[in-house]
């Protein structure tokens, strides 16, 4: 499937594919947040559109454009600047670009995945890029005055990646008894008690290394029987930059 994004002579939007590394994972001891899968696939689950400057912005607490100080470099062209044109303590990117997916997709558009920032926080829209042709902005809202928020040169100030239109529509969540399933139960079972087992061999013999201190069957994809899940289980997203 194809993800285009048109533009004019005067665009330069900075997009790559996301990374799939945070600072606070690797910080973390022994950086074992990486043992998270889930994280690390949600991490790298699009493209990240850069920031093309250095900014630090300041709301004092009021609702409109006015109430929003930003300072940049000179460097960066004026249509590439952060704005505040809403009010309500939000600030504003404009995106260099129109995006065009295939029929029946839209855009998810929002902050990069588990990656914080003092003081603001980014919002997500969904928009219908197979039609609009418009473009769109990346906001952040201030969660609180008199704090200077930073963006450095290069950072995500937006995250996208597209997904289908109206498929939610046709989700029929229920519950069940997990015994209406047998199978999953003997296997849930059989991995509770592994889990428990070896969080107790864990704490009393500590393993010297750091890859021993986990058990991996869902990073590798396999239940608690050694067999594949799913054959098309994924350890790592692989996703390809604009060219």
């Amino acid at each position: 499937m194809d993800l285009t994004c048109y533009l004019h002579p005067s665009w330069k939007p900075l997009i790559r594919p996301a990374e799939p590394t945070r600072d606070w994972m690797t910080d973390s001891p022994e950086s074992f947040a990486y043992r998270c899968l889930p994280l690390n696939i949600a991490n790298g689950h699009g493209w990240e559109i850069l920031s093309p400057g250095g900014f630090e912005a300041t709301w004092n607490g009021g609702m409109t454009p006015a109430d929003i100080a930003i300072r940049g470099p000179a460097s960066v062209p004026e249509d590439q600047r952060p704005v505040s044109i809403f009010g309500q303590g939000v600030l504003t990117f404009h995106i260099q670009g129109l995006f065009r997916t295939p029929p029946g997709w839209n855009l998810w558009i929002g902050g990069s995945p588990n990656r914080f920032k003092d003081g603001i926080q980014p919002l997500t829209g969904i928009v219908e890029t197979d039609w609009a042709p418009y473009t769109f902005t990346m906001n952040w809202r201030f969660t609180r005055p008199g704090h200077p928020v930073t963006f450095a040169a290069g950072e995500p100030i937006g995250f996208i990646f597209p997904l289908q239109r109206a498929y939610l529509d046709a989700v029929t969540p229920r519950f069940a008894a997990l015994d209406d399933d047998p199978d999953t139960a003997r296997k849930f079972a059989e991995w509770s008690a592994s889990r428990q087992a070896f969080q107790e061999k864990v704490a009393q013999d500590p393993p010297k290394t750091p890859a021993d201190k986990w058990q991996k069957a869902y990073y590798r994809g396999v239940d608690p029987d050694g067999e594949k899940g799913v054959d098309d289980h994924q350890g790592k997203v692989r996703l390809k930059p604009f060219t």
